[in-house]
């Protein structure tokens, strides 16, 4: 620091030295123009600039580790059977056995529709059958009364064959009469709805005193089976194709097989407690979606996830070892990761990074920096190609240690 402020004085007096001599017309006369060359040249130089230090920026070595990677996928979520309670017949809705949300089994009431007018139809088609019934006695008895008359010559056969079609018409009225009964008593069994299976009752739309009918869009309620849930996920073509690469097997079913059990992330990116099971994929891509459907299966203790959920399922890969890159000292361009690695001259240069997967904090990958290799960890956003840094040696496992990878 001596050193620099004696420089600084010095030439601040050759400053007012040359000025003192240019503003002095006699002082001037004693310099020969050889000198005054030499004053002017040493009047005019001003000190050399120094260059800045290189900038120091924390350093890691790249390391390899086993890993696990995952991918998420977005997912609609519904209990294995969801059934739609719509109404057979139409009416007046006259009680609501059951409220939203409640647990029902199979053969449970849950809606009575006003039976008057179809107790009354019941009623019609019994006498109709009555009457029908009746009538095939009469021609019965007419049959029996003719057939000896025939038989001794009194009456003719004619008589006889035409009181047997009056039977056959009797008899076919009175068919018809039992299936007129059959259906009234449907129709009156139709006004008091039962739950067809075990599940939960869904959102009911219609109050008590409503007309239902069986042209309403909308059904009374539906009843959701959610002992076990159905995740519904798609995957893109790329991620199908490295899916399929991953396992091992000649076919889906055989590779489906292979798969690990998945997780479910929740909507409020919680892990739900059971794993489950990829069970079934889509036969063909969707053009509109430019994707492929599959489907996981998860057990539901409790009920605890419900039908309309959101969540996300998560697919696990465990690599054998992979290079652990922290996010920070990465940046992105053009859809592409890259790092600043450290040369031995402490020049940083651009690689471009495959990721195979990622943590919250990390990236691994399998190419593009070499194991052992030095990168810059932070502060990158300031760098440009072939700059040189001084480099802060940083140690890999106090930042593994310090922000762990799961």
């Amino acid at each position: 620091m001596r050193v620099v402020s004696f420089h600084r004085e010095t030439v601040k007096r050759i400053r007012i030295a040359c000025s003192e001599a240019f503003n002095n017309t006699h002082y001037m006369r004693l310099f020969s123009p050889l000198s005054l060359l030499v004053l002017l040249y040493s009047c005019a130089q001003k000190p050399a600039a120094t260059a800045p230090p290189p900038v120091q920026l924390p350093v890691i070595s790249v390391v390899s580790a086993p890993a696990n990677t995952y991918q998420d996928f977005s997912a609609n979520l519904e209990g294995t059977l969801n059934v739609d309670i719509r109404p057979q017949v139409d009416g007046y809705l006259e009680k609501i056995y059951v409220d939203e949300g409640a647990y029902v089994k199979a053969g449970q009431p849950l809606f009575k529709i006003n039976d008057r007018v179809y107790a009354e139809q019941s009623n019609n088609t019994r006498s109709g059958l009555q009457a029908a019934e009746a009538n095939m006695q009469k021609a019965q008895v007419e049959i029996e009364r003719l057939a000896p008359l025939v038989k001794n010559n009194v009456v003719s056969d004619l008589q006889l064959k035409t009181a047997q079609a009056d039977y056959e018409a009797a008899k076919a009225s009175v068919s018809r009469a039992k299936a007129m009964a059959g259906s009234a008593s449907i129709n009156m069994g139709f006004t008091l709805i039962t739950a067809p299976v075990n599940g939960y009752v869904g959102r009911i739309p219609f109050k008590t005193g409503s007309l239902v009918g069986k042209g309403e869009a909308a059904p009374l309620t539906v009843l959701s089976d959610v002992n076990e849930i159905y995740a519904y996920f798609t995957m893109s073509e790329p991620d199908f194709i490295a899916f399929k690469n991953k396992y091992a097997g000649s076919t889906i079913e055989q590779k489906i097989k292979q798969v690990p059990q998945v997780e479910l992330i929740m909507a409020d990116n919680s892990v739900y407690a059971q794993k489950g099971r990829i069970e079934i994929v889509e036969g063909q891509f969707d053009k509109t979606m430019g994707g492929i459907s599959f489907r996981a299966i998860f057990p539901n203790p409790g009920a605890t996830v419900r039908t309309g959920s959101t969540g996300k399922v998560r697919i696990t890969h465990t690599l054998s070892s992979a290079l652990i890159i922290p996010q920070e000292a990465t940046f992105e361009m053009q859809d592409q990761v890259f790092v600043y690695a450290v040369t031995d001259s402490n020049k940083v240069t651009r690689k471009a990074i495959h990721v195979l997967g990622k943590t919250s904090g990390y990236y691994y990958v399998d190419n593009g920096i070499p194991a052992g290799g030095k990168i810059v960890l932070a502060g990158t956003g300031n760098l440009q190609e072939g700059a040189v840094i001084t480099p802060q040696l940083l140690s890999a496992d106090s930042l593994l240690k310090a922000n762990p990878l799961n």
